[in-house]
């Protein structure tokens, strides 16, 4: 991740797209305290939360998760495992599961391991999740937590242009 990422904070709607949610389920999620946002959470009515990168990284490993019939149980135990872990653990994580229980695997032979069982699994690599959302992020818009200013990726040719011409 680099350091221009780490460094934004991303609103709601934003995070929505970049994870494939409905902001519907992001709200209930912050709500029941699944994935909170760590940069600056909801104070009132009219208030905006902002989503880190990590934030939304996890966002998009959770709907996955439930997109192929995790319980909602699994995976809160699941994320608060991943609260725990530094983010460059993340990257090189892959997560396992048989449809009831999760597991982490950070080496090829762990998950050869756990596929010699003769149980039917499937995995998450997060480093390809990793990809996709900073994929995601490159295009759209985040925001300073600081001041507010809206800040675009210095991935983007236009914001590269502009930026050089001082616009």
């Amino acid at each position: 991740m680099s350091e221009a990422t780490s460094e934004v904070g991303y609103r709601g709607a934003t995070a929505c797209v970049a994870a494939g949610i409905t902001y519907r389920q992001l709200d209930y999620w912050a709500r029941t305290e699944l994935v909170l946002p760590t940069i600056k959470s909801a104070t009132g009515s009219g208030s905006q939360r902002l989503y880190s990168f990590r934030d939304i990284l996890v966002l998009k490993i959770v709907k996955r998760l439930l997109d192929t019939g995790v319980s909602l149980q699994n995976i809160r135990t699941a994320v608060e495992h991943l609260r725990k872990r530094g983010v460059a653990d993340l990257e090189s994580m892959t997560l396992m599961s048989d449809g009831v229980s999760i597991y982490e695997c950070a080496s090829p032979d762990e998950i050869i391991d756990l596929l010699q069982g003769g149980q039917g699994v499937f995995g998450i690599a997060i480093n390809k999740v990793w990809t996709e959302v900073e994929g995601s992020l490159a295009t759209l818009q985040g925001e300073s937590p600081e001041d507010g200013s809206i800040i675009t990726s210095t991935n983007d040719e236009l914001a590269q242009r502009r930026k050089r011409k001082g616009a």
